[in-house]
């Protein structure tokens, strides 16, 4: 039986890719009956009903899965934000960061629009990406108008799945179309007066970029923390994590408890503030959800 791996979903059919071409496939009533919904990404067995079409049979396990984008198997994280229009957002970026870190998947920062900044905006933008790249991740600054900038997109690519996530309109389509101008994704203006972009991004699919693949994915502006538990929630912040066994009580939430490793750092400017807000915000967040059963 054949396998392959999906690469694009779209009005309930699926376009899996083998060795043999693209099949466009149908999901079998078993899935639907187990709850489970095919993902892109998703490696696959699939019966050739008819030429270039047939039903999947059977789906691997994942390695990881992301629910909003729906994907499987990804290997790292693009996670895009804008300087400006919409203007920068340290608290979306943290929690598509705490998303991504959940489900242990590599994120990469991209800030975009960088061409659009003052000098002014510039140094903060500068400042945050040194922040960041304190905690341990890697930050790109990125303009569509300057070739540098796009070079440095493409060393990452090679060998992974990158999935590029993160609000409507801070550039993840005009990014792909940076890299592949052959593609010419749809892009669509901000619209000033709700200050986020329209969506342009209908479905999910894998697109094959500098040896790698990419999916380009529908844009959103909110996540919440509905799979993640109050004592996870540290472990998806590394400068947090890090510190967490010098507590002095076991199981510590770094929140009211004395003697914390994590306030202390906070206090003596080793986190920043805004960082340690965010996860306190969160935390509250968490603890406020209504209860699952």
């Amino acid at each position: 039986m054949p396998e392959g791996r999906i690469i694009k979903a779209l009005s309930g059919f699926y376009y899996v890719q083998s060795d043999e071409g693209i099949f466009q496939c149908k999901g079998r009533g078993v899935f639907r009956k187990k709850n489970i919904t095919p993902l892109v990404g998703d490696f696959v067995s699939f019966d050739i009903r008819e030429e270039s079409e047939g039903y999947i049979t059977e789906i691997e396990p994942r390695t990881n899965e992301l629910i909003r984008p729906p994907i499987a198997n990804i290997t790292q994280a693009f996670i895009v934000s804008s300087a400006v229009m919409p203007d920068f957002s340290t608290t979306l970026l943290d929690r598509f960061l705490v998303h991504i870190e959940a489900k242990g998947i590599k994120p990469i920062i991209f800030i975009t629009k960088i061409d659009l900044l003052t000098e002014k905006q510039l140094k903060m933008i500068e400042a945050y990406k040194k922040d960041y790249e304190n905690i341990g991740y890697q930050v790109e600054l990125f303009s569509s108008k300057e070739p540098q900038t796009v070079e440095n997109v493409t060393k990452y690519l090679s060998n992974h799945v990158t999935v590029i996530a993160g609000q409507s309109g801070v550039g993840k389509s005009s990014l792909i179309n940076s890299l592949r101008p052959d593609l010419l994704l749809q892009t669509a203006d901000i619209s000033k007066s709700l200050g986020r972009g329209k969506h342009t991004t209908r479905h999910v699919e894998l697109i094959e970029i500098y040896r790698g693949l990419v999916a380009d994915t529908p844009g959103f502006s909110a996540l919440d923390f509905e799979h993640i538990e109050a004592i996870e929630l540290s472990d998806c912040f590394p400068e947090i994590r890090e510190l967490h066994d010098q507590c002095k009580f076991r199981g510590c939430l770094h929140a009211k408890e004395p003697k914390c490793a994590v306030k202390a750092a906070v206090e003596e400017h080793r986190i920043p503030s805004y960082r340690y807000e965010h996860y306190i915000s969160f935390l509250e967040e968490i603890h406020s959800r209504k209860p699952r059963y």
